[in-house]
């Protein structure tokens, strides 16, 4: 399947901004993950056992929306995200979906360039069959007023991931 659509991690300018000063405006502590497995943003893979992370407050909308020119209004939200202490390199090859990430059950919300919230399509696909979410990104990106994506866990709300079209 040839993807429409690349997920993209939070940019290194901005990782930059927030390990300063996050999107609430607060200075947060960085701290050494004694287990690991906390969902990094900034490279789209899980922290290993020993690495410094931070947990930031990130409002992915009104980033997107300074970029665009967009108008989020109500729609703008900031919340948790964890991202590496200090510069990473980033995520791997390609442009899909990033399964190390998922979970059994994600919302992928859908936004037009104007900033407003189009609808959202809930996905309940295990682990093992992560790959499958392409497919349905694919189809959320059916719709031509679908400006971006916003892939969010549905129990705690989390804002893992943002795809765009390609």
């Amino acid at each position: 399947m040839t993807t429409t659509h690349e997920a993209r991690a939070i940019d290194p300018a901005v990782l930059k901004q927030l390990r300063d000063r996050d999107d609430a405006g607060y200075a947060r502590e960085p701290a050494t993950d004694p287990e690991g497995g906390a969902p990094l943003r900034c490279c789209l893979r899980h922290s290993e056992a020993g690495e410094r992370i931070v947990l930031v407050s990130y409002a992915p909308l009104r980033r997107w929306a300074v970029e665009t020119g967009a108008e989020p209004g109500p729609y703008d939200e900031c919340g948790p995200v964890f991202i590496h202490a200090e510069e990473c390199d980033g995520p791997g090859p390609g442009p899909g979906y990033p399964v190390e990430l998922h979970g059994a059950r994600r919302v992928l919300r859908a936004y037009g360039a104007r900033g407003n919230i189009l609808g959202g399509k809930l996905i309940e696909i295990p682990k093992e069959r992560a790959a499958e979410v392409d497919y349905a990104l694919r189809e959320v990106f059916a719709d031509p007023d679908v400006a971006l994506v916003h892939v969010r866990a549905v129990e705690f709300g989390c804002f893992m991931v943002e795809v765009r079209r390609r």
